[in-house]
Order: C-alpha cells, then sequence, then structure tokens
C-alpha cells in the first residue's frame, strides 16, 4: 500500500476515535473543575442551543454503550440493580444509573454533574430516564413534546411540517431558551447560535453523502462497525466546527475508495441491511460472524434514528435561525420515530437502492422501542421484496442474554439461505 493511500484509507476511523478520546478527556476536565453541563440524548439533543450557551453536553448512551464494548456493563448493570431497577428495565438506562451513583465515573474517565435535563418524546424512556437526574441532582428538567406521524402513511422527514406543530415547538424552545438564560445568567447569544447551526449544516450535508456513497459496489464502509464511530462524532461533535471539518474529510476519504473500487471487505459476497441496535457485548466478534461469510451491512436503521435527523440532509435557515431550528426538529425526530416504528416502508425502499440480498433484524432485551413491530416488520419486508431476512435475538448491553453459540448458528443458516438462492438463481439464468 502507497504512502498517499495509507494516508486516506481509514483515516474516519483513527480520526474519530481520536476526537472521541478526545471529547471524553474535555467532559473529565469538566467534572474536574466542578462545571456544569446539560444531559442530553441522541434523538433530540437541541446540540445548536446549548452550545449557544456555552454548555458542555454529556449523552448517557454513548457513556453506556462504552462499558458495553469495553466489556465492564455487567458491573454497571449489576449496581443498578442492586440499586433497586429490575432486569427488564432499559440496559442503557441502569449502566447510566450507576455511572451517576458512582460519582460520574465511566471507562472513558468522569462525566460532569448536571446543570439540567433535557429529553424529548422519541423514546418512550427518555422522560422516565431524565427524571431520574431530576430527582437525584435537583435540577430543572427541560421536556420537549415533538409531534410526529399520525399514520404509518406519512412521510414525516420530507413533507413540510404543520404550521401548527411549528408554532407549538417553536413556543417550547424559547421556554428552554428560557430556562437556559436563567441558568447561565445570559441572554441567547445569536450570533453564536447561528454559527452553530452552519456547522451542523455541514455535517449533515456531509452525512447524507456518506449515506449515499455506501450504495456503491463495493460499499466502501461497514454501517455497522464503521457507522458506530461515525454515529459517536455526530452526535458528540454536533454543531462544532471540529466535527464540521471531520466529515468534510470522511466524505473525501470514501469518495476515494468508491473510485478506486476499495470496500470494506475484499470479497463482498452480500450486501445486508440492518435493523435494531447492535449486539455491543459482544461487538466485534457479532461483525466478523457476518464478514467472515462475505456479509457486509450497507445500511442501518441505527443510522437513521441515532443519527439525529442529520441524514435528511437537512439545511438550516440561518436568516431565520429558531424557526428553521424547530422545522429542522420536526422533520428529524418525525424521521427518526418512523425508523423505529415504521421502519418496513423505509427498508423495502433501501432493498430496492443498496440492491440488498438481506436484512438482519435484531431486537434486543433491553429496548422495546427499537424492537416493537419487527417481527411484523419482517413479514412486510418479505411479501413486498424477494429478499432474505435473518431474526436474531440478543441484548445491546447485557452479555447474559447474549449466547455467540446460538447467534452463530442461526447466522450460519442464514448465510446458507443466501448462497442456496445465488445458485438457484445462477441456475435458472
Amino acid at each position: 500500500m502507497t504512502a498517499g493511500l495509507q494516508d486516506i484509507v481509514g483515516r474516519g476511523a483513527r480520526e474519530g476515535a481520536a476526537l472521541m478520546r478526545e471529547w471524553f478527556h474535555r467532559l473529565d476536565a469538566a467534572a474536574e473543575r466542578g462545571e456544569p453541563a446539560a444531559y442530553v440524548f441522541v434523538m433530540g439533543s437541541l446540540a445548536e442551543i446549548l452550545r449557544a450557551f456555552e454548555m458542555h453536553l454529556v449523552f448517557p448512551e454513548i457513556n453506556s454503550l462504552q462499558t458495553a464494548v469495553r466489556h465492564v456493563a455487567h458491573e454497571y448493570l449489576g449496581a443498578a440493580e442492586d440499586y433497586g431497577y429490575s432486569p427488564d428495565i432499559c440496559g442503557y438506562v441502569k449502566a447510566d444509573v450507576a455511572v451517576q451513583l458512582q460519582g460520574g465515573k465511566h471507562p472513558m474517565g468522569r462525566i460532569p454533574k448536571p446543570a439540567l435535563a433535557l429529553a424529548t418524546n422519541a423514546c418512550n424512556t427518555y422522560v422516565k430516564w431524565a427524571e431520574f437526574w431530576e430527582r437525584h441532582y435537583r435540577i430543572p428538567m427541560v421536556t420537549l413534546d415533538i409531534p410526529g406521524s399520525r399514520s404509518a402513511g406519512e412521510d414525516t422527514g420530507g413533507a413540510a411540517p404543520r404550521p401548527q406543530d411549528l408554532q407549538y415547538l417553536e413556543h417550547q424552545l424559547c421556554e428552554l431558551i428560557d430556562t437556559c438564560s436563567t441558568l447561565t445568567g445570559r441572554p441567547l447569544d445569536r450570533e453564536r447560535l447561528v454559527e452553530v447551526l452552519g456547522y451542523t449544516n455541514r455535517m449533515a450535508k456531509s452525512w447524507k453523502r456518506i449515506l449515499e456513497l455506501n450504495l456503491a459496489t463495493p460499499a466502501p464502509f461497514n454501517a455497522l462497525v464503521d457507522g458506530t464511530v461515525y454515529l459517536g462524532v455526530l452526535n458528540a461533535l454536533r454543531g462544532t466546527r471540529e466535527g464540521a471539518e471531520y466529515f468534510e474529510r470522511l466524505v473525501e476519504e470514501i469518495e476515494y475508495k468508491v473510485d478506486q473500487g476499495i470496500g470494506a471487505l475484499e470479497d463482498e459476497q452480500h450486501r445486508l441491511l440492518f435493523v435494531g441496535v447492535p449486539c455491543y457485548p459482544i461487538f466485534r466478534r457479532f461483525h466478523e460472524m457476518f464478514a467472515d461469510r462475505g456479509g457486509v451491512f450497507v445500511g442501518s436503521t441505527y443510522l437513521w434514528f441515532a443519527a439525529g435527523g442529520l441524514d435528511l440532509g437537512f439545511q438550516y435557515d440561518l436568516e431565520r435561525p429558531l424557526s428553521s431550528l424547530a422545522e429542522g426538529i420536526l422533520r428529524g425526530i418525525g424521521h427518526a420515530g418512523d425508523a423505529m416504528l415504521f421502519q418496513d416502508r423505509q427498508l423495502i425502499a433501501e432493498v430496492d437502492r443498496s440492491r440488498a440480498d438481506g436484512v438482519v433484524y435484531h431486537p434486543v432485551k433491553s429496548c422495546r422501542t427499537v424492537s416493537t413491530g419487527l417481527a411484523g416488520s419482517r413479514k412486510a419486508v418479505m411479501r413486498e421484496r424477494d429478499v432474505q431476512c435473518l431474526y436474531i435475538e440478543s441484548d445491546m448491553m447485557d452479555r447474559r442474554v447474549v449466547s455467540e453459540a446460538q447467534l452463530k448458528n442461526r447466522i450460519d443458516a442464514f448465510f446458507e439461505g443466501l448462497n442456496s438462492r445465488r445458485l438457484r438463481t445462477a441456475a435458472a439464468g
């Protein structure tokens, strides 16, 4: 491999990991200095407003994910269950509760205490989760009620929002701004808000382009493994110069890989779509069980609903920042909800766009929001398209309900079916 090729191929993974380490280091330093933060979620973080008030952002989902990837989630889950939480509660919530009970300590350092808890109705767990912070730290909590789809047939992400929905959300954004002003002792800096929105615009444009580039053959990145790294940066550095520059450089890398025919796998045999949240307790091994058989994930619903709406590529109007922000939130959160609850329609379209020959459904014990209805979605997709579908259950956090042997058996059978169908199609042709 030439020096130039070495410099660009893999650059996104290296720089993404470095940026996440730096982000955790800044949070650790903020905790040491006693600086306050806002605790937010990936679906509706309102990063633009909070950054305009120069507040640190803490994403409990990202912190909890780190405990599973680093194989220590069982310690945190056990601590939360000893505290009184049920084994059936969302694993992300329990890991975060344990982090708070330990003074903010987690595998990547320490997080600062919150001055504000911010939740949306994008996930049915968010509100109760934020109420824990409100009680534990005695801090104000702001909940945004974001109108979503009224039915499965709506195009929330593409259609113009209803005027009454925009007015309703703008009023709530003003209430959030008032709360932030009270906490920080200063008014909203409009120029700073416009600057942050500009960075988010650049990130959204790049992220949409990145998802489109992965439709190439061979797919330049794996939506499950590489995509998770990209998502971390997308959320943690949303609305920052570093985030905007990172994704613009990532577009350059992926365009180069597409032009050179460099794929995520040397021998791409099957193009797959992933539905749900990854199996983090055996994250690397889970990926290998597909990659070793030539399967690459070219798309994932996770890259839709956990991207905070940036997968739509929506561009904020910097001349009317607040009303445009409200429109972006309505589109993004509505689209995220559709990607979780009505994903069969999007999947059918994605099967056609990506030329996928397999769809992997991964319901998890910890998250009913993501997992509810996947069996019905599978039937709907198979009814509409001639595509092989795999339905495997495990968890995103709790290794006690993850059986690698059982997963491997199901995955091996899935690939046998894919290969048999390919042979039958070739013979018929």
